[in-house]
């Protein structure tokens, strides 16, 4: 993938699969399956929360100046899907399906909302302004 955006609305797609299975094995109560796929899916959307918050906006932040824009909502954003992922976390833990479903619909709102954003608006900006977009790149893919 040549640009920041393809990867990143990728990593989108990616995130949202897993989502997808740990939100239909909880609704069929298969605890083991939604503890295993909520722990994948759990660890990818966090990696994703730290490439961005640890590269790909302060880079963009160091190169346009902008600090109080679009990374800053986003920022404000990844932490509210934090807290609603440790409550779901919770959830899964307890096996409360009642819980865990409306707290889904709740994060997966959040979700859409947010990646619309970014893809539509904060990626095309760090494309446009980040002129060697392999290096970002290289960097985003090596966080943990």
């Amino acid at each position: 993938m040549d640009s920041i955006s393809q990867y990143m609305q990728q990593h989108h797609r990616d995130c949202d699969a897993l989502f997808t299975l740990a939100e239909a094995s909880a609704a069929d109560k298969d605890w083991a399956s939604a503890a295993a796929q909520w722990l994948e899916f759990s660890e990818k959307i966090h990696q994703h929360l730290r490439m961005e918050e640890e590269v790909l906006f302060p880079t963009f932040e160091a190169e346009t100046g902008q600090t109080q824009g679009p990374t800053m909502v986003m920022r404000m954003e990844h932490k509210q899907m934090r807290a609603l992922l440790s409550e779901m976390s919770n959830c899964v833990e307890a096996q409360n399906q009642d819980r865990f479903l409306g707290l889904a619909e709740s994060l997966m709102l959040l979700i859409q909302q947010h990646n619309m954003k970014e893809e539509q608006m904060l990626y095309p900006m760090t494309d446009r302004a980040l002129g060697d977009a392999a290096a970002v790149l290289a960097r985003m893919q090596a966080v943990d």
